[in-house]
This record gives structure tokens, C-alpha cells and sequence, in this order.
């Protein structure tokens, strides 16, 4: 009989929300294009507002972690996000035709703004569990909707794009690169990174949701 890891414990421990989180409103009309451009925006708006506590928690990553290697995968991914995929935000925004005024006006929703101070916690406590906690929530779920989506994608790239940024070989290669680093040293800090997993599978799900909000 095998062994449940960490990760599947911790995932296990959380099933409900992360099931209504990939299986939501906001993934399922993604995934089939029918997702209205306003929903869209907001929803892009703010995840584009995470980079930066993202790339700081990051950064907590490569100066946290106990291992050359380790921190080179991060190092790499970390340029990925600064490039790939901030290039993909910006050519989205124009196709919704959303101002970068427009942008700068729109104010912070409470779900962004609890996972940005999520981020910036994990990051300040130099805990590499810690870390990798928020780290396998914030890939590890997107990596699991995104998977489930049918094909062929939608037509439109800021709907297809969006999906296939979260499920390539690199991705699901980074997230099962982060898997094995919360299960090697996810054991020695097991409260701590029980707690910060929880806290971020309850913030994406409030932030699909808010894709929604009036």
C-alpha cells in the first residue's frame, strides 16, 4: 500500500475547496470560451496585481532554499513570469481594450489583496515549507484546471493562452518539481505549511469568485 505524500495529505485536508475551485464558474467558462470579457478583465486586472508579491515570494524561494539546484529551477521560472507570461497580460489587456489608466483606477479586491499579504507573509518568514506551500497552491491548482480543459481551446488566445500557459510540459514539470521539494521538507515544518496551504486554497477560490462581483 503506497504512502500518501505530503502534498496529497495537505490537498486531501483542503479537498473541498480546491474541487470548487477547478471545477468553478470562472474555469469551466474559460475553458469553453463563453466567459464574458467583463468577467475577464476583472479577473486579469487583478491576477496581473499578484507579480509582484509573486516574484517576491519567489525570490523568498531561491533565498530560502537548501539546494543549488532548487534554486535555479526558480531562478528560471521566475524569468518565465517576468517575460512570458507579463507579455501575455499586457497583449490581453489591449484586446479587451482595458487602458493602463483604466487599470490603475480599478481598485484592489479583497481576494487579491489577502493573497498578495498571503505571499508577502510566506516570504517574510525565510521558511522554505512555508514557501512552498503557497507556491504548490498557486501552480499546483491552476495546473489542475487547466489540464481538465477540452479541446480543441477557444479561439480567442486570451482565453486559450491563459489555459496553455498552465498546462505545458514546462508548467507540469515546475509543479511536480514543487511537489517534491514541499514532500522532502514539508515534514519538518508541517504545521506551519498546513496552515499557509489552507489560507491559499481559500483565497483562490474567493478570487474566482470575485470575477463575478458586480
Amino acid at each position: 500500500m503506497m504512502t500518501e505524500s505530503f502534498f496529497e495529505t495537505l490537498r486531501r485536508e483542503c479537498a473541498a475547496q480546491w474541487s470548487a475551485a477547478v471545477g468553478h464558474r470562472f474555469v469551466r467558462e474559460l475553458c469553453d470560451g463563453s466567459i464574458a470579457d467583463a468577467a475577464m478583465a476583472r479577473y486579469l486586472v487583478q491576477d496581473h496585481r499578484f507579480l509582484d508579491a509573486f516574484l517576491t515570494l519567489l525570490g523568498a524561494a531561491i533565498a530560502s532554499a537548501d539546494r543549488f539546484e532548487s534554486r535555479l529551477r526558480f531562478g528560471r521560472f521566475a524569468g518565465m513570469i517576468s517575460g512570458e507570461e507579463n507579455d501575455y497580460f499586457l497583449r490581453a489587456f489591449a484586446a479587451l481594450e482595458i487602458s493602463e489608466a483604466e487599470r490603475v483606477a480599478i481598485p484592489d479586491s479583497a481576494p487579491m489583496a489577502g493573497f498578495q499579504a498571503l505571499m508577502r507573509e510566506a516570504a517574510a518568514t525565510r521558511s522554505y515549507p512555508a514557501v512552498l506551500a503557497v507556491l504548490n497552491v498557486a501552480e499546483g491548482l491552476y495546473l489542475d484546471w487547466a489540464m481538465r480543459a477540452p479541446k480543441p481551446l477557444p479561439k480567442n488566445f486570451v482565453h486559450a493562452e491563459w489555459i496553455t500557459l498552465h498546462d505545458n510540459p514546462v508548467f507540469r514539470d515546475f509543479v511536480g518539481f514543487l511537489r517534491d521539494e514541499l514532500d522532502r521538507v514539508g515534514p519538518q515544518a508541517a504545521d506551519q505549511a498546513r496552515d499557509f496551504f489552507r489560507r491559499a486554497v481559500t483565497l483562490e477560490l474567493a478570487f474566482f469568485e470575485d470575477a463575478y462581483a458586480a
